[in-house]
């Protein structure tokens, strides 16, 4: 994917958003670190541009609750930033990339010590397949059918320069954790 089919992927996701919620009320977006937050700002914008109205968007760091802290070194924890309180809101956490659905996990186990939400929705640029677990996304930029030792890679031009997503052959390793 090149920056423009990013940018059309985020604006029919931001659409897809507003129909399954009636409109903007009531909607969070939580972006989980790293590219998960620039692309939280990016569905926001493309629901400013058809709302109207700005919906808040945050932050969810799920470093610690993560379920490979002993087998793979984790970064530095980021900051969580909530914009708003989390009871009766409607959820939507925001990925670059689904894969295991582990990270996905993590992030239901950390926002369900945050608050409440009325409905939690998940939105992903890429789906990539191969799941661990039963989780799926409602919202999708592009379905990208991949094996296990190929790894796909996330650039956005507000951290990496450039936007892209592009597809590599992992050497030896069994594919990101995300």
């Amino acid at each position: 994917m090149d920056g423009e089919q990013i940018s059309r992927a985020c604006a029919r996701m931001a659409h897809q958003l507003l129909e399954g919620n009636r409109g903007a009320g009531g909607l969070v977006l939580l972006g989980i670190p790293t590219r998960g937050v620039p692309l939280a700002e990016r569905l926001a914008e493309a629901i400013a541009g058809v709302e109207g109205v700005r919906v808040p968007v945050g932050a969810l760091d799920i470093t610690l609750y993560r379920d490979d802290l002993r087998r793979n070194p984790t970064r530095a924890p980021a900051q969580t930033r909530l914009p708003v309180d989390l009871d009766d809101t409607t959820v939507v956490l925001v990925d670059d990339v689904l894969y295991s659905g582990r990270t996905v996990r993590a992030a239901l186990d950390a926002l369900g010590d945050l608050g409440r939400p009325r409905a939690v929705r998940l939105a992903v640029l890429v789906d990539r397949g191969h799941r661990q677990l039963p989780i799926r996304a409602d919202h999708v930029g592009k379905n990208l059918p991949t094996a296990a030792s190929e790894r796909v890679q996330v650039r956005l031009a507000e951290l990496d320069g450039v936007s892209e997503v592009t597809i590599t052959r992992d050497s030896g390793a069994e594919g990101e954790s995300a």
